[in-house]
């Protein structure tokens, strides 16, 4: 029951004195829990969430669908854009963009905005730099991938206002050219045979590959904290190397679910 997507230990533990496996659940006749009787806490609807997921992971020929069309905005231009954090020194250090035209992948080119050190100054220079880009491109689609792009912007407006208004980064991130594609389209409109929704699990499942062997966030930091003490441009590539990927797998999980057919 672990291996499936987003059913965390609390619910876990109520289905399990129940239900045992994941091939258990995706053959168990769920009308007897019609009225949410059978297993206290978790309603119907929740259960037959993961029941579907547990059928997609127990078939072989499983795909992945669209429970709903996704609202997707038109754009000629479309900005995949992924964000690296050192969390230990509380420092954005990279601001990454993949820019398309007309949905022409040979038209992509990689936008990096960089903190040459770990210093405010440098930091608030990369934020300024990754702003004036994006309104250089308006109009335009934005594609992120969870809420953390969003978070960290906020904050870095608090730190250097003079960058941008508080209005302008909640108008950029709240306009419908504006996509979390995690939250508004992967959560709410989509089905995966997968053991969880990263990013990567879903990019990977798709067909992407990173170009590193070891790709992650931890790992970016790691380098990012090597460039800093060493100088070295291959680390530094390589940091930029792993963000452009990220900003990549974007493109290739959007292009994935353009592709899905809608099942009630």
């Amino acid at each position: 029951m672990t291996l499936i997507a987003e059913l965390g230990r609390a619910k876990r533990d109520l289905i399990l004195p129940h239900i045992r496996t994941v091939t258990d659940l995706a053959r168990v006749d769920l009308s007897a829990m019609a009225h949410g009787t059978v297993i206290k806490g978790v309603g119907p609807a929740t259960l037959l969430k993961f029941q579907v997921r547990a059928q997609l992971m127990c078939d072989p020929n499983g795909r992945p669908y669209c429970t709903v069309t996704p609202n997707l905005p038109e754009a000629d231009v479309e900005l995949f854009f992924d964000i690296e954090v050192d969390p230990m020194r509380d420092v954005c250090y990279l601001h990454g963009f993949v820019e398309r035209s007309n949905c022409d992948d040979s038209t992509e080119v990689y936008f990096p905005f960089m903190a040459e050190t770990p210093t405010a100054e440098d930091e608030k220079k990369a934020f300024a730099q990754a702003w004036e880009y994006v309104q250089s491109r308006q109009p335009c689609a934005i594609y992120f991938y969870s809420k953390y792009e969003r978070t960290w912007w906020r904050k870095l407006q608090q730190r250097y206002p003079s960058v941008a208004t508080e209005e302008h980064i909640r108008a950029m991130f709240e306009s419908p050219m504006a996509v979390d594609l995690y939250f508004n389209v992967v959560q709410r409109c989509t089905e995966w045979p997968t053991r969880d929704h990263s990013i990567k699990t879903l990019a990977y499942y798709l067909g992407f590959k990173w170009r590193d062997t070891s790709p992650s966030g931890a790992d970016s930091v790691e380098w990012y904290h090597h460039w800093i003490e060493s100088g070295d441009p291959g680390i530094r590539q390589r940091i930029l190397e792993y963000n452009e990927d990220d900003c990549i797998a974007t493109r290739v999980l959007l292009d994935g679910i353009r592709t899905f057919k809608v099942r009630c």
